[in-house]
């Protein structure tokens, strides 16, 4: 299934028209999104009973991220073989972990502030945790994921760099993690194993490459994060991004105030976030 947040309220996303979580389960589960992962089975389990009566059109424009509140980001650095071979960099032999802050995340199509002269994209695969994960192995991780998403970690790469290299400030400002354009369920993802990432600025294609030139796979980094301290339902993952950033282009290349951004992954949709000035 697609799950949407419209207008702040949990859709159903069904033959392109939308129902709503809480009024079709009679108030059993939502109105918010975020409160779905709570009890992600049993809401997953119910829904295939509810009544189509209710179903509305909706506006793209209405759609927000599909994790609104998580209590943990994590993200993933140098986690494709082609963006640690153009950054001249080692391959991890772990996962690259740091943090994106939860108020980073944005709508898949809101505007993204353009906030220093270094802005910088990354498309990514977005997971998102649907029950309490600690100590998981790898096995068995998909059991712990509820669905997939289209993400963009935007970097002000300047302020990346900074301070001896911390990455999560660069990486936080307010709408600087786009996610959506809903969240697809893995029985909806026909090889969630090689999924294909692109990205285009205005008309030009700038990344281009399937997850299976990902370092860690998303089951691992499921285990690898998940055996330091627990993950909770509703908790997102950006699990890296393939070769074609910015910072690494000859010359490099930084967005500009009025550039459009377009992510695209196989069956998971996409998104697009236009730059404007802060």
């Amino acid at each position: 299934m697609k799950i949407a947040n419209i207008s702040g309220r949990a859709h159903l996303l069904i033959d392109g028209q939308a129902l709503d979580v809480a009024e079709a389960s009679g108030g059993e589960f939502g109105p918010s999104l975020q409160s779905l992962y709570d009890d992600f089975a049993a809401f997953v389990a119910a829904a295939p009973s509810w009544s189509r009566d209710g179903l509305t059109a909706f506006s793209t424009n209405e759609l927000g991220s599909p994790a609104p509140q998580p209590r943990q980001v994590f993200a993933i650095g140098l986690n494709y073989h082609g963006h640690a071979e153009e950054a001249g960099l080692p391959v991890p032999q772990v996962p690259a972990t740091f943090t994106k802050f939860p108020s980073s995340l944005g709508g898949p199509f809101e505007p993204v502030p353009r906030m220093g002269e270094t802005l910088d994209w990354e498309v990514e695969i977005v997971a998102v945790i649907s029950r309490e994960a600690y100590r998981v192995s790898e096995a068995d991780a998909w059991g712990y994921i509820a669905g997939l998403a289209v993400g963009q970690d935007y970097s002000e790469r300047t302020m990346q760099f900074a301070a001896g290299s911390q990455f999560s400030l660069g990486k936080s400002y307010l709408g600087f993690g786009p996610v959506g354009p809903w969240l697809t369920t893995l029985d909806e993802v026909s090889d969630r194993d090689n999924l294909h990432l692109e990205c285009w600025i205005n008309e030009d294609k700038v990344q281009d490459a399937p997850s299976t030139d990902m370092v860690f796979s998303i089951p691992s980094l499921i285990a690898q994060l998940s055996a330091v301290t627990p993950l909770w339902p509703g908790d997102v993952i950006f699990t890296g991004t393939p070769a074609g950033v910015g910072i690494t282009a000859q010359p490099a290349r930084f967005l500009q105030v009025g550039d459009v951004v377009r992510s695209t992954i196989g069956e998971l949709g996409t998104i697009h976030n236009t730059i404007v000035a802060p």
